[in-house]
């Protein structure tokens, strides 16, 4: 297979994502029983007038297509309207500058674990002995994990569970059940030792070493691909989990508001969370893209360096 192809296929998903994502919710809203219209926005709640006026500023009238076109291309431009009735009236695209940031950070702070047991693994600093104890927890299945800090949380703040440090004690405990749990950390530091140990192995690494090389700096090139794709998968596998993580612990992130928005049949507000999850998702295909063409780029330019 060329080197390219690879890249090739991830910068197409990646570009496609934003489309087919809310095609599909679109095809959902369609696929149910009844008017769109009357689905999204029920005359009880917004009114005969509000109705006609909401489907005709988003094409529902006209049929799924034109719903879904005008959608993206307002996307695009990020104007996802008000919220039809989780939170009626209030634009989108502000609840989504509340609830990204949350997410980023809940995801950012999963991840530490991860890369950091990832490296000492690959240095040979983390004792292999210790493999069966981040093997156990990770047993754990993550809402098990989350339900019981929720109610830890619940039992010890009550009523002033969303203020400012509860919630943020909420968002350090989703980061812990995220990195840890269903095996996260555990895969992390098997992965990525499995990873070297399998270089490492390679005849050039044994000439390496020979020559007084490092290890690590021979190795790097060749297996910096597979790491990646390691951490994109490990870091979408913490994304789809924060939407459970964030509904039990009650963090106000993007997970949460997509399952508010859910529950409510908002689509306004599901078709924004969930495009917005597109974008990340899409976002970690393209550096993985970038980064195996620059490796290919390296083995290109400086062959006698990498070899294999």
């Amino acid at each position: 297979m060329q080197w390219w192809i690879r890249p090739l296929v991830r910068f197409i998903a990646a570009i496609l994502l934003p489309f087919a994502v809310p095609a599909v919710i679109t095809a959902a809203l369609w696929a149910l029983p009844g008017d769109p219209a009357e689905i999204i926005c029920p005359v009880e709640t917004c009114g005969q007038e509000g109705q006609d006026a909401l489907a005709k500023h988003w094409g529902i009238d006209q049929g799924a297509t034109v719903f879904y076109s005008t959608w993206v291309k307002k996307a695009f431009t990020l104007d996802f309207g008000n919220s039809w009735s989780t939170y009626t009236g209030i634009p989108v695209l502000e609840l989504l500058g509340e609830a990204l940031p949350v997410t980023a950070m809940l995801v950012f702070l999963a991840l530490v674990p991860l890369i950091l047991g990832g490296v000492l693994a690959a240095m040979g600093w983390l004792p292999k002995r210790l493999d069966p104890v981040w093997q156990v927890v990770g047993l754990i299945p993550a809402v098990i994990m989350a339900l019981v800090f929720a109610a830890v949380i619940q039992i010890q703040y009550g009523a002033e569970s969303t203020e400012w440090w509860p919630t943020t004690l909420s968002i350090m405990l989703g980061a812990l059940v995220l990195g840890v749990a269903d095996g996260a950390l555990a895969g992390s530091i098997a992965g990525t030792r499995s990873t070297f140990e399998e270089e490492v192995k390679q005849r050039y690494i044994q000439i390496a070493i020979l020559r007084g090389e490092t290890t690590l700096s021979n190795a790097v090139p060749n297996v910096l691909p597979a790491l990646v794709g390691q951490f994109r998968g490990r870091t979408l596998h913490i994304l789809s989990g924060a939407v459970i993580v964030e509904v039990v612990l009650g963090v106000p992130g993007l997970g949460g508001l997509l399952w508010q928005g859910t529950l409510d049949q908002d689509f306004a507000i599901v078709l924004a969370a969930a495009w917005a999850y597109s974008i990340l998702s899409g976002a970690f295909l393209l550096i993985q893209a970038l980064f195996e063409i620059f490796v290919a780029l390296h083995v290109h330019r400086h062959p006698k360096m990498v070899l294999t």
